[in-house]
């Protein structure tokens, strides 16, 4: 007996030893990329004294208003529908921060004005790689996303004009075409270390000078 209670202390370490192999490998690609390469490459190409200062992407939002069609439960649930398939996470609606008589909303009435979702950690990181590598090559006539949407803060903002890029769109749910908006809040950002960061994560930049 005592003899398989050494046995099994033994083995424990190796098994736990397993275990965060596996956690490592189940990392999100561009996690691993940006934990392992990307901050050390960004401290070093920008100049900075101390690690902790380099940009670091801390969440996603991505979100799409109803604007007039608020009324239309059909158009309301694909935007709903759309949000939670693309990002892999229920999206949750935004009622009306304040009145616009030209669109007849009131502050706090009860039909949303849009929906969002908020992405962290393994969901964000698997959401900007798809984003990148698969939705924005399905853009039409794209020639690279905007250099000039960045906020003092560094974040950035990028547009969409339709949810079909996202190869999780159904025929049906194309039924229903509306926008989308996908802002990167990046930590320690600013306009050169933010773009230098999304440029790394392989964000196509349209060229200087357009």
């Amino acid at each position: 007996m005592a003899e398989k209670k050494t046995a099994a202390k033994a083995e424990a370490p190796k098994a736990a030893k397993k275990a965060v192999k596996a956690d490592a490998k189940a990392q999100p690609r561009l996690k691993a990329l940006y934990n392992n390469e990307l901050k050390a490459k960004l401290k070093k190409e920008l100049g900075l004294s101390n690690i902790n200062q380099v940009p670091e992407l801390t969440k996603i939002i991505v979100s799409s208003g109803v604007g007039k069609k608020r009324e239309d439960t059909r158009f309301t649930e694909t935007v709903e529908l759309t949000l939670a398939k693309i990002t892999g996470q229920k999206a949750t609606s935004r009622l009306a921060k304040k009145s616009i008589a030209t669109f007849k909303i009131r502050k706090g009435m009860g039909a949303p004005v849009g929906y969002l979702t908020t992405l962290r950690n393994d969901k964000m990181y698997e959401f900007v790689d798809r984003l990148i590598n698969i939705a924005l090559p399905h853009v039409r006539d794209f020639h690279g996303v905007s250099r000039t949407a960045f906020d003092k803060q560094g974040n950035y903002n990028l547009g969409l004009k339709e949810q079909t890029v996202f190869p999780e769109i159904t025929f049906e749910d194309a039924a229903a075409l509306h926008g989308l908006e996908v802002t990167f809040i990046i930590k320690n950002g600013s306009k050169e270390g933010s773009t230098k960061l999304l440029e790394l994560f392989g964000m196509p930049f349209e060229k200087e000078g357009k």
